[in-house]
């Protein structure tokens, strides 16, 4: 009646939030969790918390990682030991409400099997645990979604971000198809979307369940800066997805995210990669009047990194 759900706690550098976050794990009104707790090599004091969190809770699984392997290696190494049917990729910088784990079991059991994924809203705070927004509210009022895609996704996910994933809760045998998350890139939200949306439905559950944490250190700060690895892993992804494409429903929706990263690539200065989705929009159609229009805006000696990112604070905040 309680299916298992194994949360994996990911924690890198998180001395300041790594307890409370945990604790919140702990307190979930859920009876039925597997606790599994890694630490990729923290250079802080994260592991001095954690390892006084293990001696109250010793039913704990505990992996210290003797090397710094990154998100997505490091996940994959506890994805080993969980035994639930259900999966949570836990941030500890993050903080669950206390009826997350049960709010979202009890909407997996009204749902088919062919749903293979829950994601709801959030509340984003900062350092300090102060409300900054919510998740849902912030991309209706900035017309980035018009409405919450769900069911089929494959399309919805190549176009546009809708999904926070520290809010998604997905079944063992969606990421067991996966072979996990792919280690050659750095991160892994977009990925998953992509190969998971292609045989598995997703839900959504509107409700806040999860209290996100937005710091000047959180990895999207970094997004589209000069050198920026994420941008190249979103090109791998890119280039996955073209085989996923069933029709050209599909090729439109992927098009949509190779021209967008394209221009994104070549206004914070990142010119291999705006090479390479170049190459990529080639494979996929021909070149449109925009693509040949932002290859000569490019040229143009304009501080166009600069550009971007106010014009990204302006209406994206």
């Amino acid at each position: 009646m309680n299916p298992l759900v194994s949360v994996i706690c990911l924690c890198y550098n998180h001395e300041q939030f790594v307890t409370e976050a945990l604790e919140s794990v702990l307190r979930q009104t859920y009876p039925n969790i597997q606790f599994i707790i890694v630490d990729d090599f923290s250079l802080d004091e994260s592991r001095k918390y954690i390892e006084q969190f293990i001696k109250k809770n010793s039913h704990a699984i505990y992996l210290p990682l003797p090397k710094n392997v990154g998100n997505c290696a490091a996940f994959n190494q506890a994805l080993r030991l969980a035994q639930g049917e259900f999966v949570i990729d836990f941030s500890t910088d993050d903080v669950m409400l206390p009826d997350r784990v049960e709010k979202q079991v009890n909407f997996f059991s009204t749902l088919d099997q062919s749903y293979g994924v829950v994601f709801t809203d959030a509340e984003y705070i900062d350092s300090k645990g102060n409300k900054l927004r919510t998740h849902f509210d912030h991309l209706f009022r900035r017309k980035l979604i018009q409405k919450i895609p769900e069911g089929w996704i494959f399309r919805d996910v190549l176009r546009t971000y809708f999904i926070c994933s520290p809010t998604m809760m997905f079944r063992k045998e969606v990421i067991d198809a996966l072979k996990g998350y792919d280690e050659n890139l750095v991160y892994e939200d977009f990925d998953f979307w992509v190969r998971s949306s292609r045989n598995f439905k997703y839900a959504c559950l509107n409700e806040v369940t999860t209290r996100v944490r937005r710091t000047g250190n959180s990895m999207s700060s970094g997004w589209y800066e000069q050198g920026d690895q994420q941008l190249h892993s979103t090109y791998l992804i890119c280039k996955k997805a073209v085989s996923l494409c069933i029709d050209e429903g599909d090729k439109k929706a992927l098009l949509f995210r190779i021209r967008y990263e394209f221009k994104q690539a070549i206004f914070s200065g990142n010119k291999t990669e705006a090479k390479l989705f170049a190459e990529l929009e080639m494979e996929v159609s021909k070149h449109n009047f925009q693509f040949y229009l932002f290859s000569i805006i490019s040229t143009l000696p304009f501080p166009w990194s600069w550009i971007r990112k106010k014009y990204h604070q302006l209406f994206y905040g």
